[in-house]
């Protein structure tokens, strides 16, 4: 059989995003170019973002070229989060995963993370099986986090 080859661990400040990484953000979120509200009734365009827009903006259409920029700000956003958070070496697919959640879930939900603590603490598959605890909104069970969490948490444990 194929070796496979050894986990490659890095300190966080020194990774970036992988194109995998982007692409799971992507599948996840989905990519809509007209304002809309998302399941919690949240003003929702593009790749997930929420930062600048409002209820007054449902129905708005934008562009791809928008859409593109509104992803480099917000994935940018959650790599500085993770970068400055994550103070213990890990793989890159580690790093995509804690990314992924981080977009999802913005970055002072990760901070104040039990993930990140265990994370932190050297406790790998403790800050794995975090993962499938963050699958509510505004208290509801949403399908589409318990299926994204079902992915970042293995991709995170393929690393431990």
């Amino acid at each position: 059989g194929v070796m496979a080859s050894p986990k490659v661990r890095a300190l966080a400040v020194t990774l970036v995003l992988s194109c995998a990484g982007l692409a799971g953000i992507t599948h996840d979120e989905g990519t809509v170019y007209k304002v809309y509200a998302d399941p919690v009734g949240i003003p929702t365009v593009c790749v997930g973002h929420t930062k600048t827009v409002t209820r007054a903006d449902i129905g708005k259409a934008v562009t791809a070229a928008l859409c593109d920029e509104l992803l480099r700000q917000d994935t940018k956003a959650a790599v500085t989060a993770v970068a400055n958070s994550v103070k213990v070496t890990i793989t890159q697919g580690q790093f995509d995963a804690l990314v992924s959640f981080t977009f999802n879930v913005g970055a002072g939900n990760l901070r104040n993370s039990t993930l990140l603590r265990r994370l932190n603490a050297g406790d790998c598959a403790g800050a794995a099986s975090e993962f499938s605890r963050w699958v509510r909104a505004r208290g509801k069970i949403l399908p589409g986090l318990v299926t994204r969490r079902a992915r970042e948490g293995a991709l995170f444990r393929e690393g431990c």
